[in-house]
């Protein structure tokens, strides 16, 4: 600690107004390599060095002691250290997975020339002490439950969306909004799993921020709010059925479906323009994953969502204990039928379950807080595992669909049960061909016919 503040020191020492101005502007510029730089120069410059002085020991004449010249890594300005020692500084906050609060050291020889690296014979600076690996640990394993539940979640969307796709009897309004909700979970899923696959482990991609990883971003954030768009239609949907006596569900299910699609379009693109028009070059980097002000265009819509789907489930509610209560003959004309309660149970379950990384947000805990790892485990589960969810409230716990698998798995077994095959045999006589049997009736007529004749003359 001594070192690392004598070096603090001395490396403040001198900073002059032109120095805070280039630093200033390196900071409001991002990694702006080439002003921090400029910044590290003038640093270097306007500070004038006690250690090319004469040797505080006890023999005075001896010289000036050895030291390593100050200089610029190209992330760090280095001051001159004295040889033997180590030079500290803060870690760079622009670098992804650094921890800005840590130190990273370079090592000054005792012959006044910086540490080499033995592999690549080049001047080193140590930075692995800006990692934190127990927090890193911890990232890869909330990242990891992440990777696991958006992989379950759209094998049982996708399973989903096959099932009612084969099963034609299903086919009708409140199934069509299922449908949607279904398609727009899966692309959802599918392109967080490619944002956690292929760009997360990519420290360059995350830097650099190519126009296709900000397409990414935009797409990703267009189909999470296709997500709420869609459970406010299906919300919207059983409010107008049990409320609305008479309506054309096809025109209803139209309408539905452009906003379902549309309204998150016109939000993205309002985003998108603000944020590569109007953000910083900080607010640009990692593929414009890190939070800004501007992340409240997203939520906002999102929170307006949740809002309205509590007010239609709250008044669907109301109007399905008025029925219930009804006479029974009532009952029996106007009231809810039973894929519509099962529909608005389901509903009603999936709407506080999807928005609740919204609704925590404002609670969620300062970094280093006890209860930080609590909150990022139960966002990791809630975010993740929503399409599980939706799939299984949706359809696999859904009647209609359990009623038509079981049809078609007894169908199939009945099918697949081995036949015994019987035989009837029937003995037919074969009866006499025309010719014979006139040949033998002609013998026993005439017999008949001179029998009759005899009796006839002995009577007489």
């Amino acid at each position: 600690m001594s070192e690392q503040s004598s070096n603090s020191s001395s490396s403040d020492s001198g900073s002059g107004s032109t120095i805070a101005a280039i630093a200033e502007s390196a900071a409001e510029s991002g990694p702006d390599f080439d002003a921090l730089r400029a910044a590290c120069s003038a640093r270097l410059n306007g500070s004038s060095s006690h250690l090319s002085g004469p040797s505080p020991g006890p023999e005075p004449g001896l010289g000036p002691r050895p030291f390593c010249p100050g200089t610029f890594d190209g992330w760090l300005c280095w001051p001159d250290t004295a040889a033997g020692t180590s030079a500290y500084e803060l870690c760079p906050d622009f670098i992804t997975g650094f921890d800005p609060t840590r130190y990273a050291h370079k090592e000054c020889g005792s012959d006044g020339e910086w540490f080499k690296h033995p592999l690549n014979n080049k001047t080193w600076s140590n930075y692995t002490t800006c990692v934190n690996l127990d927090d890193l640990e911890w990232k890869h394993n909330v990242n990891l439950i992440y990777e696991v539940g958006y992989g379950i979640s759209l094998l049982a969307i996708l399973l989903s969306l096959a099932i009612l796709g084969y099963f034609k009897t299903l086919k009708c309004a409140r199934i069509t909004l299922h449908m949607n909700l279904f398609a727009s979970f899966a692309a959802n899923n599918s392109l967080w799993l490619l944002w956690y696959l292929m760009v997360m482990p990519n420290t360059e991609l995350l830097q650099d921020s190519p126009a296709r990883c900000v397409a990414l971003h935009i797409n990703l954030h267009y189909f999470l709010l296709t997500n709420y768009s869609w459970m406010l239609c299906e919300g919207f949907y059983l409010h107008t059925v049990l409320v609305s006596a008479f309506i054309s569900e096809k025109r209803l299910v139209k309408w539905l479906i452009a906003f379902g699609w549309g309204s998150p379009a016109v939000v993205i693109f309002v985003y998108s323009l603000a944020r590569g028009l109007g953000g910083s070059a900080e607010q640009k980097i990692h593929c414009w994953m890190s939070p800004t002000d501007y992340d409240n265009i997203l939520v906002v819509p999102v929170c307006i969502s949740m809002f309205l789907n509590l007010l239609f489930l709250c008044n669907i509610v109301r109007v399905v204990l008025l029925k219930l209560n009804a006479p029974a003959s009532i009952q029996g004309s106007c009231g809810p039928s039973r894929t519509v309660l099962q529909a608005f149970r389901a509903t009603l379950l999936l709407v506080p379950l999807l928005g609740l990384q919204y609704i925590v947000t404002p609670f969620r805990p300062a970094p280093g807080h006890p209860w930080e790892n609590t909150y990022e485990i139960i966002s990791a589960f809630t975010a993740s595992f929503q399409g599980l969810c939706v799939a299984t409230l949706f359809c696999f716990f859904n009647g209609e669909v359990i009623a038509q698998v079981k049809r078609k798995w007894r169908m199939l077994c009945f099918s697949n049960r081995p036949r015994t095959n019987s035989y009837t045999a029937t003995q037919v006589s074969p009866q006499p061909e025309p010719q014979t049997f006139y040949i033998n009736l002609v013998p026993r007529v005439t017999a008949r016919m001179s029998n009759a004749h005899t009796h006839r003359h002995n009577k007489y």
